[in-house]
């Protein structure tokens, strides 16, 4: 099964190229959707697509910072050759044109400059973007490790807010039988001052938020929906963060409306604690993929 994985999580392998030794370093953090950075020298620019399109495909969500550096040259690195039969053509015609035109000056460096004197063996391309790529591959199995262990910490921290959350939700539940007794007798008041009362419509919309303020069992089934939501979410097989961003609204808004048809301190508070609860795993789900 797949595990929850942080976004935020660092990452670095060392190995032999054909170009020589390379460093890859992978930093990610948490960002609303996949943004990918690339720092790569000049020797390896013709690699950039392949190491975008690799590291795309394993990463789903986060701010993912991919820098490659050369570390030193290795026995497969670019030698250096002399075409020593051009560069004498080339000698030969600069002293037959020195002597031609005696105010002509040659500088020997500049025929070290002409195309062609001086020959390189570059690299091999696909075996040093074979190369290039497995290193990245060490790098992302390093990084999704240590994002999954990052991940398994966030989520035991919210499967013990949500279980905060249910506690919450089964203690305004346990009072609420009190709290309707006591607005049916407030009610019951209502009734009869609105028979002998000289501003019956007063009355009358103080009686309706009575009324309204005696059910909260809807907003509580639908927290517990969401809490048994969340969890099952947890263990997708996939990337749940902005599920569970989504989600969280959902917890909000009841938790809000709780609040507001609260007419006792015990589930004013508990509207208080089950903010503070959602916030604290909104926090932690800022981190997940």
């Amino acid at each position: 099964m797949r595990m929850i994985r942080s976004m935020t999580a660092y990452a670095q392998v060392e190995g032999d190229t054909p170009l020589g030794r390379v460093a890859v370093e992978l930093r990610g953090v948490n960002h609303r959707y996949l943004e990918l950075g690339l720092r790569l020298p000049d020797e390896l620019r013709a690699q950039e697509g392949a190491l975008r399109e690799r590291a795309t495909q394993r990463i789903a969500r986060g701010k993912l910072d991919l820098a490659l550096r050369l570390r030193g040259t290795a026995h497969g690195a670019p030698e250096l050759r002399l075409n020593e039969p051009y560069l004498k053509q080339l000698s030969d015609l600069s002293m037959h044109m020195s002597a031609r035109f005696p105010d002509l000056l040659v500088d020997f460096s500049e025929l070290l400059r002409m195309p062609g004197v001086i020959d390189s063996s570059e690299p091999d391309q696909v075996a040093l973007t074979q190369a290039v790529l497995a290193l990245l591959d060490q790098a992302l199995d390093a990084l999704l490790d240590a994002r999954q262990r990052e991940g398994a910490r966030l989520a035991q921290a919210m499967f013990e807010r949500l279980d905060a959350i249910a506690a919450q939700v089964a203690a305004v539940r346990s009072v609420m039988p009190e709290i309707r007794t006591r607005q049916r007798a407030r009610i019951d008041t209502l009734l009869a001052e609105l028979r002998d009362a000289s501003e019956p419509q007063r009355i009358e919309k103080e009686l309706v938020a009575q009324l309204l303020r005696m059910d909260v069992d809807e907003e509580l089934d639908r927290l517990d929906a969401h809490l048994a939501e969340a969890r099952r979410v947890l263990t997708l097989d996939e990337p749940v963060g902005r599920r569970l961003d989504f989600l969280l609204q959902e917890f909000n808004r009841e938790a809000n409306t709780l609040g507001s048809k609260s007419v006792d301190v015990r589930t004013s508070n508990a509207s208080i604690e089950l903010k503070v609860l959602i916030e604290q795993v909104r926090e932690q789900v800022q981190n997940i993929e």
